[in-house]
């Protein structure tokens, strides 16, 4: 198994799919079941029974206790057996791993590592996805290669210009230089790319109603391991923000993944896009949705690729990296010290 970085917070699923039925997902490589307790609080259990292994998403509830679809063994939502058909002694050890869980901008949030070291105030944010003054549509795509190769592909947007052309991408994605910096303290990273002059690609020309070219602005904000944010700034050219930072001319897309690992080559690929612009126009809800999932599943395709050619590869083959490369190079460092124990997090962001 990979070396994760298990003592972080990761997004395990949206808020919405998880009720009263078992719900089950791995993370980290440890299968999961998740449900929420009568007073809608989320629970997170080990995903296996302790008497046979017989996973607990295949079981019922009992009020807000889980009984074991094979045997009857019935577990709290501490993870505590409370009853053992035929017998009135339950084991010392007749108990299920727990995980602590945050429900926070549309996520559930799950720890996986040590139980002591969870901080709440660690989980990064994103706000527009609980925030009324922006329109969110969100999903969830499989990926079927290692995480690392989806932080380095949101990291480069520079081959939007050649996988999502139609889409997203332009010519001038990849001929705009970018500008990388690091936050060595909070452990950020942060990545620009503004464009003065920029054709504007349909899935802007179609959801905002901008005709000719645009000034476009992409600047992303990586919390590793997890959370990726792109803050999209779309205009007419020659449209800046005021000088006090208002902005009432600008059009703002926040672009949202969660890069969650289910095991060591497959990943769970969270996208969410919320705008402040056509907050009840379903047809552009309708539109994005379908286009962002789109472009999700080309990098999904390209990827899922990419991951067999690694696999097949021999040992010690050294790639090539160029200046587009420096945000996600930044990247592997960060993540290399979080799964090896050295914290980059000092200030939860």
């Amino acid at each position: 198994m990979a070396a994760f970085a298990r003592n972080q917070w990761y997004v395990a699923a949206y808020g919405r799919e998880v009720g009263r039925e078992l719900f089950s997902r791995t993370v980290l490589g440890e299968p999961i079941v998740f449900y929420r307790t009568e007073s809608g609080d989320v629970v997170a259990l080990a995903d296996r029974c302790v008497h046979r292994r017989y996973p607990l998403s295949e079981s019922r509830l009992d009020g807000d206790k889980i009984v074991c679809g094979y045997h009857g063994f019935t577990y709290d939502s501490a993870g505590s057996c409370v009853f053992v058909p035929g017998q009135a002694r339950i084991p010392r050890t007749a108990r299920v791993p727990s995980y602590p869980v945050v429900e926070q901008d549309s996520f559930v949030w799950v720890w996986i590592g040590e139980r002591e070291l969870a901080d709440e105030s660690a989980i990064p944010r994103a706000p527009w996805l609980a925030d009324p003054a922006y329109t969110s549509v969100s999903g969830m795509e499989p990926l079927a290669a290692r995480y690392e190769l989806l932080v380095d592909n949101l990291l480069d947007l520079s081959h939007e210009t050649y996988l999502h052309g139609g889409y997203i991408g332009t010519p001038e994605v990849a001929n705009t230089p970018i500008t990388t910096e690091v936050d060595e303290d909070r452990g950020i990273i942060y990545v620009s790319r503004h464009m003065a002059d920029a054709e504007c690609p349909s899935f802007y020309a179609k959801s905002t109603g901008i005709e000719g070219r645009i000034t476009r602005w992409q600047d992303i904000e990586y919390h590793p391991p997890c959370l990726y944010l792109l803050h999209s700034r779309i205009a007419p050219v020659g449209v800046l923000p005021n000088s006090d930072g208002t902005d009432p001319d600008g059009f703002h897309v926040e672009v949202v993944y969660a890069i969650t690992p289910e095991t060591e080559h497959s990943t769970h690929d969270f996208w969410a896009v919320a705008r402040d612009f056509a907050l009840d126009d379903t047809e552009v809800s309708d539109f994005l949705a379908e286009n962002n999932r789109t472009v999700v599943l080309q990098d999904v395709r390209a990827l899922d690729i990419l991951e067999r050619v690694i696999e097949a590869e021999p040992e010690g083959y050294q790639e090539l990296s160029v200046n587009i490369d420096t945000g996600g190079l930044a990247a592997r460092r960060i993540l290399k010290k979080l799964a090896a124990g050295e914290s980059t997090q000092v200030v939860p962001s």
